[in-house]
């Protein structure tokens, strides 16, 4: 899309790279774990693979396109950064991009490492080292930027969104376990698996933290705007893919603690550790269900209420829940999970197509490309920026 002076200035390149925020991340995220859920469905069929096999691909061209306006919109307006991260909310959608990448990452181990073999591991193994650095300082710069803040946060101002850069190490730890089970040297399997144990430890009680402080604003303050009310969901995403990474980390644990002699005086460390895992994942599986039941009363009472990106709060915290619920009936074994799970799979898929032919129009008639931080920008800085035909482009305003 060119600059020509007869456009609207809600459909110039200029505003859409300005206004490119984060939260365009979260479409990868969701795209990502469609791949995933088609993958780990257990009910297994060709056009099932192929059709993962061409998310995955999506996905990969989402997140390219996305990284590339991301850092064009930081080249032309650098003083946008500064103000995108003192902003409460959009600053908290950074955590979408490590987990974009990691859906990415499973999606590689899963599709490429066995047909592709050493160097793909390699490839995945080098990726994920890279998400966890980008996941740990977006969970510890943001969690210190939000109780360091000159401004006192209102309670009622609290959201679910608090829980996205947590999410994102908790993600990464979960990537680590499906990497550990690839590797070849059982040494390296180790180390992913301790480094993926701290990681899960970092932030899951610090998600469990943060969900009762948003119980309490419940609680006291009632229901978000029906604008946010999406967010309901988001608890699903720590819970669900937390108590997933416990349960596959304890998993890979009875394989790996063995082969290196881990626990030499307690040869039993192994199945311990994966018995443990299922437990505490079925007690987040259940916690997890509490959420679902509110997440899913408030958009009853909230109804009707308007589309905005916020809507890909639906798939990526219904779709992990969806891939933990499948793993108990890899675990276990057991033919509910399974056939719960798929149930859950399928209507994450059919959430996907909704929210994506809605992210399709709103992009093509620019409603969805609105980053409410640019209106804490320095007012001479709105005045003065002009398109390139010297036509002033209006400061966008929450």
């Amino acid at each position: 899309m060119g600059d020509d002076t007869n456009e609207p200035p809600q459909v110039g390149w200029r505003r859409v790279v300005r206004n490119f925020s984060p939260s365009w991340f979260s479409v990868t995220m969701g795209t990502g774990i469609v791949s995933l859920l088609l993958i780990t469905i257990p009910f297994k069929a060709a056009w099932l693979y192929w059709l993962s096999v061409l998310f995955f691909g999506l996905n990969t061209l989402l997140f390219s396109a996305a990284f590339a306006v991301s850092a064009l919109r930081y080249a032309l307006y650098p003083e946008i950064w500064a103000v995108m991260i003192a902003d409460s909310t959009n600053s908290l959608f950074l955590g979408t991009i490590p987990m974009g990448f990691a859906t990415l990452v499973e999606s590689w181990v899963f599709l490429c490492v066995p047909y592709w073999g050493p160097w793909a591991v390699t490839v995945a193994w080098v990726c994920w080292m890279v998400d966890c650095v980008v996941a740990l300082a977006v969970t510890i710069s943001l969690s210190v930027l939000l109780i360091s803040a000159s401004n006192q946060q209102a309670l009622h101002r609290i959201t679910a969104a608090q829980l996205l850069p947590i999410a994102a190490t908790i993600v990464a730890a979960g990537t680590g376990a499906e990497i550990a089970k690839v590797l070849p040297d059982p040494e390296n399997a180790l180390g992913t698996l301790l480094a993926s144990y701290v990681m899960w430890g970092m932030s899951t009680p610090l998600a469990m933290t943060v969900l009762v402080m948003y119980y309490t604003r419940l609680a006291l303050h009632k229901l978000p705007p029906r604008e946010i009310v999406v967010s309901s969901f988001l608890p699903l995403g720590p819970l669900g893919m937390g108590g997933y990474t416990i349960m596959y980390l304890g998993s890979v644990s009875r394989t790996v603690f063995p082969q290196t002699q881990f626990f030499r005086d307690i040869p039993i460390a192994g199945d311990i550790f994966h018995v443990l895992g299922i437990f505490i994942a079925l007690i987040m599986w259940g916690f997890g269900l509490t959420w679902l039941c509110f997440a899913l009363a408030s958009i009853y009472k909230s109804r009707p209420f308007p589309f905005n990106m916020g809507w890909w709060g639906f798939t990526f915290p219904l779709g992990v829940f969806a891939v933990s619920t499948i793993e108990f009936g890899v675990q276990m074994p057991s033919l509910f999970f399974k056939v719960l799970g798929t149930i859950f799979s399928i209507a994450v898929i059919l959430l996907w197509c909704v929210v994506a032919v809605g992210t399709v129009r709103g992009a093509w008639d620019g409603r969805l490309f609105h980053a409410p931080c640019l209106a804490n920008l320095p007012q001479k800085e709105e005045d003065s920026e002009t398109t390139e035909e010297g036509e002033t482009e209006k400061g966008v305003e929450l």
